[in-house]
This record gives C-alpha cells, structure tokens and sequence, in this order.
C-alpha cells in the first residue's frame, strides 16, 4: 500500500487581510505567525503517523512535494521538522503543477472591483460561471477561465502532470507521499487522482489549513480517502470568510 498525504499550507498573511493580495503577488504571499506553528504541529503528527508504518513496507520513505510559493515553502520547513525528528528517510523536492490557482488580473480584487475595473473580462467569466452542472444551482466557475490567469479545469490539468512523478517514486521503494499545497489544487489533486466527476471539485470545502487528506491503495486500484488531521480553521468574522471564499478560487 502506498499513501499521498495532501497537506494545505498554513495560514497566511493573506488570510488575514484581504489587502495584501493588492500589494503582493500572490507567490510572495508569507505565513502569518500562526501559521508556521500550525505546520509544526501538522508535521509532528504526520511524521508519528507515517512512523506507525504501512502494509508492504518494512522502511518508511518519503518523497515530499512542494508548491514553490513562499507560504508553501514555509509551510514546508515545519512539515519537514516533524518527519526529520522521527528519523525518517526523506527527500523534498519543489513542484511547479502543485502551485495555486491563478486569478491573473482578477487578483486582489473584489466582485464590485472587477465589474468597475475590468468589465469586458468581468463580463466574459460570468458567461461561463452561469452555467449549471448537472447539480442544481451549482454554477459553471470549474471552467470558466481568469483572464491571464487560470480556470480550475486548467489547474486539473497541470496537477495531473505530477503523476508520473509520483508513481516513479513509488516504483522506487517511497511509502509515503507529501504534498504541501493550496486549496484548489489539494481538491483538484483528489479529483483526479480518484476520477472524480467536476462537480465534486466545486461542491468540496477548501482544506482548513494545514490539515491533511490521505489517498491510501495501490497501483492500478481503488483508493480510499480519509482527512486524517483536521487542521485550522479560520478566524471566524466576515472578512476572513470573504478571502476563504477567495481562496476557494471563487471570483
């Protein structure tokens, strides 16, 4: 059996103000002070985890993952501490396809923002967010396209260029997969790695941060998922809740 544990970065300054993502762009985007110990305590409790072992293997090692975004990065460093402390054999590697949504113009900016500053671009992603899936009422956004940024179907398509990666390593002896990353590309990740229909991409929660999503089975079978650490939720008030729902990769 092998597992890839899915583990979304800490919070992050932008979390906390809906503000930096004008200031910053979004690669530059750092953890908030909480958020360094939030990975730290994620790292402990998957380095025990991935210590305790699994069938097949009788030495644990571990290939990490990660989006090459400075709060990813930092993220990271504290997943490392908690795998190092546990003796494991590890190698970390960074992985562009594991980076975040791109807005492209849309960054940084509110709904009422967009239509006033952008309307032509505004207008052109509402086309596509008005069309319904098969679930009622739930809208089209999985592809309609940011402009000079990403749609999430596009985001699929590049998560998937990781696979080969990973299955190489598994066919090299790794037990575990790491993969530090976002929000969007954590549900993305599970949605093709499962075969998923699109419609579970939009109807999944984002992550809370730092928490962690294991797909467990083998090669050329069905794998089973489990969130097996919870993770941190938001500082409930509405302007957290606004940039969550922006970090959804919802305009």
């Amino acid at each position: 059996m092998h597992r890839i544990h899915l583990v979304r970065h800490g919070l992050s300054e932008s979390n906390l103000s809906t503000e930096v993502n004008k200031r910053k762009p979004d690669h530059a985007i750092e953890l908030a002070p909480e958020g360094h110990e939030q990975a730290k305590k994620a790292g402990r409790f998957l380095g025990e985890h991935i210590q305790e072992g699994v069938e097949g293997f009788h030495r644990r090692r571990v290939l990490m993952l990660v989006s090459p975004y400075l709060r990813t990065r930092q993220t990271a460093d504290g997943v490392e501490e908690g795998i190092r402390k546990q003796g494991l054999e590890y190698v970390r590697k960074e992985a562009l396809s594991l980076r975040e949504q791109s807005f492209g113009l849309f960054d940084g900016y509110s709904t009422e923002e967009l239509a006033e500053v952008y309307p032509r671009e505004y207008a052109h992603y509402e086309k596509h967010a008005q069309f319904e899936g098969m679930d009622a009422g739930l809208k089209g956004e999985f592809f309609a396209p940011m402009p000079m940024g990403e749609s999430r179907a596009r985001v699929c398509d590049r998560v998937r260029t990781s696979f080969g990666m990973i299955h190489r390593a598994m066919d090299d002896g790794y037990s575990d997969i790491v993969v530090v990353s976002h929000g969007v590309t954590i549900r993305c990740f599970a949605r093709e790695w499962k075969h998923l229909p699109w419609e579970w991409c939009e109807n999944e929660p984002n992550p809370a941060n730092c928490s962690i999503l294991t797909l467990e089975g083998k090669r050329d079978c069905k794998w089973k998922m489990e969130r097996i650490f919870e993770g941190f939720g938001h500082p409930k008030d509405p302007a957290h809740e606004k940039q969550e729902h922006r970090e959804e990769g919802h305009v």
